[in-house]
């Protein structure tokens, strides 16, 4: 389900004229407390990024996210910096972090010049805001707000749009799966 971009979330202010916003609203038939951890381990070289079971069987076994909360990576702080895929050395770093209300990541990340012309970082902010619905329900928005320098074009803004909708989709479907597995 699409957010609502006219709401403010925290971290808006740290890039606050995006080429490119990106909302996304699951829910989650657990307490914003129950899902908090599992939001907070996030990262590659940490929990990884969750998926479904239908989808991780054709990931390697290596690279498969936890199905299990793990101390080692339940505390985060403002500074702290998680691995992100992509080209490069793609990171994160915690710019703001409230349990069990919100966590903002800042991302700085260097762009190849094109046609010969530099081309300054890209930066983002992803945002998670978790809210209780109804005991035992919450509602976690997503937010990531993009600096290219430059309007977004119709690459960008669809393609994406689509594959940070798939990719929050089959987040949300893993770590769904993983409450439900936790609740038993």
């Amino acid at each position: 389900m699409s957010g609502d971009s006219d709401t403010r979330m925290p971290g808006d202010d740290v890039v606050p004229h995006p080429d490119l916003v990106m909302d996304r609203v699951l829910e989650f038939d657990a307490a914003r407390e129950t899902v908090w951890p599992w939001l907070v381990q996030l990262g590659k070289r940490r929990a990884g990024w969750y998926m479904p079971r239908s989808v991780e069987i054709f990931v390697p076994a290596s690279r498969r996210a936890l199905r299990h909360l793990d101390g080692r990576w339940l505390d985060l702080a403002v500074g702290d910096v998680v691995p992100d895929w992509g080209p490069g050395t793609p990171q994160f770093e915690v710019f703001e972090i409230d349990a069990p209300s919100h966590l903002v990541y800042l991302s700085r990340r260097p762009r190849t010049p094109r046609r010969g012309h530099h081309r300054p970082p890209l930066k983002l902010t992803w945002a998670l805001a978790l809210s209780d619905l109804v005991p035992q329900r919450s509602r976690l928005r997503l937010r990531l707000r993009i600096d290219l320098g430059h309007r977004a074009g119709p690459v960008a803004t669809y393609g994406g749009g689509c594959f940070d909708w798939a990719t929050v989709e089959l987040m949300g479907r893993g770590l769904d799966e993983r409450l439900r597995d936790s609740s038993r």
